[in-house]
Parts: C-alpha cells; structure tokens; sequence
C-alpha cells in the first residue's frame, strides 16, 4: 500500500545528536514526545513547578509552606575522564546545582549506574569515589540507586543518572521581571572547551593555549548559592548554570517563557583568555559553551551591585553583571547583545550538535 508523504516523513524520522545538545532540537522533540500529550493537570502537583515551567527539576509543596525540590539526570560525558574531573564528580555536582538553582538546599541523592562490560574496575573506583568525594564534603546522604552491567558494545563506557533532593523555604521559580540585572558568577565555558578539544584530539592545545591552567570547572556551587538564597532570596528571580546550550541557552529560554527582552554587554561576559583563543581558533562562539560551576542570575536591580560584591567576597571573584532584563513590544522573546564594536546583534538559541555528550 503506498503510503502518504506525510506518513514516509514520520516513519524516516530518526534522532540526531541534535536532539539531545540542550537547544531548539531538544526543546522540539520534548514537545512533540511528552510535553503535548500530557493532561495540563498532571504537569505538575498541584502548587507546586513541574514540566508546565521548564526547567532542571520540580517543586512539591510541604504542609509546611516549605517545598520538597526534586530533579533527574543522566550523564554520558566523553571522555569519561577531563581535566578538573570525571563523570562521577560530574554527575554530583551536576545534581547538586540543579537543586540548588531552584532555591533547594541539597539533602540526599541517589544514583543509578550502568556499566559496559570489560570496563575496568580501577576506573569505576576512580568515579565512585570522586563521586563520594563531592557529597560527602557537602553533607549530602546517598540515600540509594541502583547498578547494571549490559554487554560490550552495548551500552559506551558508563552512564550515570542521579536524582537530587532538597528543601526550599524560598524556591526560585525562574521568572526574569523587567528591570532586573543579569549576572554571572564566573567565567563561562570552560567545561564545553576542554571538553570539545579532548573530542577534536587536541589534548596538547589545552596545555599549550593555558599552560595548563585551562581545566573544565565543574564543582558544586552550595557554598555560593546557599548563602545567596538565605541572604537576598527575595530578589532573585531566576537562575541556572548554564550547562547544555552554555549562556546564550539559558537566557533564551528565559526570554521564551517571558515578554521580555534580555540585553548583554560583550564586553561584560567573562571568558577565560585560553577559552576565548581556542574559540577564535576554531570559529566557536564561547556564549554556547557549557559551563559546570557557573551560576546566571536574575536580580532585583536595587541590590544587584551588593550582590555581586557579595559574591566576591565569597570567593567568587569574577562575578559580574553583564546585563539587564528589559520590557519591549518589538524585540519582547528575544536576546539582544551590544557588541565590543558598539553594535547590536540578537544571539540565538542554540540548536545543532556543537558539542555532543558534553555533560
């Protein structure tokens, strides 16, 4: 029986790495797979944030007027090791962070792994434990999981999913108001640059590019955000590390689910001199690349200066602000950046597969 185009179209489609990468892609299939078919009612429960607001993790609320955080994530970086950590420290912090950018102070976690066959027992010591590492200098239970081995050539290397668990007495629901400063606690896309050039086999241009300092920033951020949170939670309206997509992905995501339009200074954004080179180098645009000990802010313009100077002395010594949310009928959803030059260009979501299995 022939069948229609359409139907040809749908029984070709297959998924591409691009689906996967954080970006349009990925927004695109989550919509069509899972967000459409599912009841508004049953989006979330009920007072709380589920996937009707998109975002890392959930907010279940307490009799208490406090909220349970709860999120998920499965983590298949390659290489499985980089310089500044591994999948396991990778997959803490990860989790830990998540929870944390909705307001959450982490309390357990659990984890799931699953092993190749013929992997070797030393590395996956290795992982464990810098795994253990990070929750035990938070203070964070693991609370269970689970662990399977599949048959070689089944499943590559080693894939880690987590769920993390918290308590919020002031969660952050990530909605950027008019006016706010948007601020950044670190330099960005040190991670997706180490990480894209192990990928190209360029380990010798790390050295080379940063004498040796350029090493992928992933760590958990509890010792900036929980006093963030206790201190000036009310005037923050938004945040998130911006892993997949890097930067320009979480500010277009906040410009997506808001008539807003967000504007970022070039020159503000801090970027590591090596990280910057190595973008020049290969034609990439740092503001897509992933970052794994970074926090974006939104914060009420009246005390974002004392923010950010708070943050410093936290040891956070390259936060700055490098823009503000703005209300406009004409460019409303986008994100707008004033260039080095003294031009404008608007910075797109991110889509394609810049940087494939990144985190």
């Amino acid at each position: 029986m022939v069948k229609s185009w359409e139907e040809v179209v749908v029984i070709s489609e297959v998924i591409r790495l691009s689906h996967g990468s954080g970006g349009t892609e990925t927004r695109e299939i989550l919509e069509r797979l899972i967000f459409s078919k599912i009841d508004p009612k049953l989006k979330r429960i009920s007072g709380g944030i589920g996937i009707d607001w998109l975002d890392d993790g959930a907010l279940i609320p307490l009799h208490d007027g406090r909220y349970l955080v709860v999120t998920v994530d499965s983590y298949t970086v390659n290489p499985i090791f980089f310089p500044g950590g591994n999948i396991g420290s990778l997959a803490a912090s990860g989790t830990l962070n998540d929870v944390l950018m909705m307001g959450g102070k982490p309390i357990a976690l659990l984890d799931s792994i699953v092993v190749e066959e013929g992997f070797p027992v030393e590395d996956l010591q290795t992982i464990v434990d810098s795994f253990i590492s990070i929750i035990r200098s938070e203070g964070v239970a693991l609370i269970g999981g689970d662990f399977k081995v599949m048959p070689k050539g089944q499943v590559d290397k080693i894939v880690i999913t987590t769920t993390g668990i918290g308590i919020s007495d002031k969660p952050i629901v990530d909605k950027p108001k008019a006016g706010d400063k948007i601020i950044v606690s670190d330099y960005i896309g040190d991670h997706g640059a180490v990480i894209m050039m192990l990928q190209l086999g360029l380990e010798k241009r790390i050295e080379e590019l940063s004498k040796g300092a350029l090493k992928s920033d992933v760590k958990p951020l509890s010792r900036l955000m929980i006093p963030l949170i206790e201190k000036y939670g009310d005037y923050i309206h938004a945040a998130r590390d911006p892993t997949r997509g890097g930067l320009s992905g979480v500010l277009s995501e906040w410009v997506a689910s808001s008539d807003i339009v967000i504007v970022v200074n070039e020159d503000a954004i801090p970027i590591r001199e090596a990280v910057a080179r190595y973008c020049e180098m290969l034609g990439v645009d740092p503001l897509y690349l992933a970052s794994e000990g970074v926090a974006v802010l939104s914060i009420d313009s009246h005390v974002a200066d004392e923010v950010v100077n708070y943050m410093k002395s936290l040891g956070y010594a390259n936060a700055k602000i490098i823009g503000e949310v703005k209300t406009s009928e004409k460019y409303r959803n986008y994100v707008i950046m004033k260039t080095a030059i003294g031009g404008f260009r608007i910075l797109e979501p991110p889509h394609g597969e810049l940087v494939p299995r990144i985190c």
